[in-house]
């Protein structure tokens, strides 16, 4: 991608209504548009790294036998009626548009229930079980208020996964086996020294404990008391000595801190089959309601994740695996052509060796180009200039440490 071209550009203010740090410096460097208050349109560089996220989470749900599905986002209010969470005193975030034919539907915030309806046509036996279905679409969310910029909003990127299992105890065995694909997935974005796994209240979702990862953070909305040996937390709102104990942790070496919620994972039990009539039958032709759980992660929530934890007074700091892009190739002090010529030349090569490159061809000061760059944040910065290209030279700059070093012109693809 060269620059000139790339769709949008940076600016020096962010909108003055927008308060989050992290909606603050995804809009200046130009990867995220807001269209009102919770809504937020993903521009070019946005996109690029939601969809990196996305196909991390979804190696890692393929690794553990999830299958992907797209389902509606129109929802049937029967359906939800059945479960009693269609009235919005039992959950008060919903969109429900009128139909020009009269009724009313609504947008989805969750799958449970229609989920649990389609598998009634793909389960009817053991041998139908285990199934773990999960998808990557967008929800919507009748929030109150808005805020902490991309990582609460009305509408966003979803991946929700839901098992469906013959009995508590397989339950149990994957449910364990997808908390440990959630911690990989956080490390795999640059989260993983600072996201514990952590004990918590189940919400309108499910009754009893579930489980949240959280970030440690100054700019979350959640308290957490955090065990750094064991890389385990509780929320505040679970916080007690029954729970404590539970959890085999020494109350005294636990620490308070503020955190972001970035995913989570539900035991539902047999709630929503009993409800609405998800049965199979075992070897014995007894008929049993199926055992399910829920697993969710919010992709936007993720990525503005990163920007408060890893951003500095310069702008984005995005580890590699996400990064839009893997090197910014800034040309600068061109006096006649020939260090243009030359960058071309770098340009093409890395676009022919399959490495993402934003190439920074514009005719500007050196200097707005350099701030360009730490703002949007690409993890290494590839300078070519009438001295480095005299010397045979390219200068290598370390996004996260500022570190700079000199290589030679074919080291760049090893960067």
């Amino acid at each position: 991608m060269r620059q000139s071209t790339l769709h949008t550009k940076t600016r020096k203010e962010a909108p003055k209504d927008e308060v989050s740090k992290n909606a603050q410096l995804l809009i200046r460097a130009g990867y995220i548009n807001k269209e009102m208050a919770g809504v937020y349109s993903l521009l070019p560089l946005g996109l690029r790294v939601i969809n990196k996220i996305a196909d991390i989470i979804r190696e890692e749900m393929n690794a553990i036998g999830g299958q992907e599905v797209f389902l509606t986002t129109l929802q049937d209010p029967s359906v939800w009626k059945k479960s009693g969470r269609w009235q919005d005193d039992a959950m008060n975030i919903w969109f429900k548009p009128k139909l020009s034919a009269g009724g009313e539907l609504g947008l989805a915030n969750t799958h449970e229930e229609p989920l649990t309806m389609l598998m009634k046509n793909h389960i009817s036996s053991t041998k139908d079980l285990p199934k773990y279905i999960y998808q990557i679409q967008t929800k919507f969310r009748n929030e109150k208020r808005a805020k902490s910029g991309i990582m609460r909003t009305r509408e966003f990127m979803m991946k929700d996964l839901y098992s469906f299992n013959r009995n508590e105890e397989e339950f149990k065995v994957f449910y364990e086996e997808c908390a440990r694909a959630y911690l990989r997935i956080f490390n795999r974005v640059g989260l993983g020294d600072v996201t514990y796994r952590t004990l918590a209240s189940g919400g309108t979702f499910t009754t009893g404990l579930t489980d949240e990862f959280q970030t440690l953070s100054e700019a979350g909305e959640d308290t957490i008391y955090v065990s750094k040996d064991t890389k385990q937390a509780i929320n505040k709102e679970v916080y007690n000595k029954e729970n404590i104990k539970k959890l085999n942790l020494d109350k005294s070496k636990l620490v308070e801190k503020k955190s972001i919620e970035v995913g989570n994972i539900f035991p539902l039990g047999t709630k929503y089959p009993e409800t609405l009539g998800l049965y199979y039958k075992d070897e014995e032709g007894n008929k049993n309601p199926v055992y399910m759980g829920s697993y969710g992660i919010g992709l936007g929530r993720v990525m503005g994740t990163v920007v408060e934890v890893l951003s500095d007074d310069k702008g984005i700091v995005w580890p590699e695996n996400i990064s839009p892009f893997k090197i910014h190739l800034v040309l600068i002090d061109d006096k006649d052509g020939n260090v243009k010529e030359y960058a071309d030349e770098i340009y093409q090569s890395l676009i022919d060796q399959k490495i993402d490159v934003l190439y920074d061809d514009r005719n500007v000061r050196p200097g707005e180009k350099f701030a360009d760059s730490d703002l949007i944040g690409i993890p290494t910065r590839a300078v070519i200039s009438e001295r480095t290209m005299g010397e045979g030279k390219i200068e290598i700059t370390n996004r996260r440490d500022g570190k700079t070093r000199m290589i030679g012109e074919t080291e760049i693809y090893n960067v």
